[in-house]
């Protein structure tokens, strides 16, 4: 019928998603998408609107599809953080080891692209690493930590998921990308023992 979209929306951006996921931003042409997508420039910029667009709604749905199983990992352990970030770390590398899904991490690889990126583009992908660590942060709140600890923890865990992300693309093992994340879990309980057994201590001169 005519002015009816003649193809699913929701299939057309998963494609897209994982186009951006595979090849990064710098090498998805509207050409590559259209490819992936099977629709023409009409369709795509009738629809979406442009590249830049695009990436951004890629990128919203890349967030809500992992965002969700993270927040579950963190939550299924509201009164002990170590299990919680041990939960995180283990969607993260199943994930990364899933072979139905592009290697490496959409968001990890836009954020080194970032010079490529628009300014809107640009602030949308540090916002989803802000929100990363954000979780993280609430996470690891019930331990009573000060706020500065809470920050420098979150930013670590956070890190090292940026870190096994480029890891996993470069082709080291799973096992290899395990270890990485039982070495972070221990520094976390290492840091939350200690910063629990200073807490109401006097500052050393």
């Amino acid at each position: 019928m005519s002015g009816r979209k003649q193809f699913d929306v929701d299939t057309a951006l998963e494609a897209v998603m994982v186009t951006f996921w595979r090849l990064g931003y710098a090498d998805t042409s509207l050409d590559v998408i259209g490819r992936a997508t099977g629709l023409g420039r009409g369709s795509l910029y009738g629809t979406f609107g442009g590249k830049d667009v695009l990436f951004r709604l890629a990128l919203a749905r890349y967030a809500r599809t992992w965002g969700d199983q993270y927040d579950r990992a963190l939550a299924g352990h509201p009164d002990d953080a170590v299990a919680a970030v041990r939960a995180y770390f283990e969607v993260i590398v199943d994930r990364l080891t899933d072979p139905t899904v592009p290697d490496g991490c959409l968001v990890a690889q836009s954020a080194s692209q970032s010079a490529s990126l628009s300014p809107e583009s640009a602030a949308a992908v540090r916002d989803l690493l802000d929100r990363q660590c954000e979780r993280i942060r609430a996470a690891l709140e019930p331990s009573g930590l000060p706020s500065d600890v809470l920050h420098d923890l979150a930013l670590f865990v956070c890190a090292t998921n940026q870190s096994l992300t480029v890891l996993s693309r470069a082709g080291f093992s799973e096992p290899e990308l395990r270890s990485v994340a039982r070495t972070a879990t221990t520094a976390v309980s290492n840091a939350l023992a200690e910063g629990l057994s200073g807490v109401g201590e006097p500052a050393r001169r």
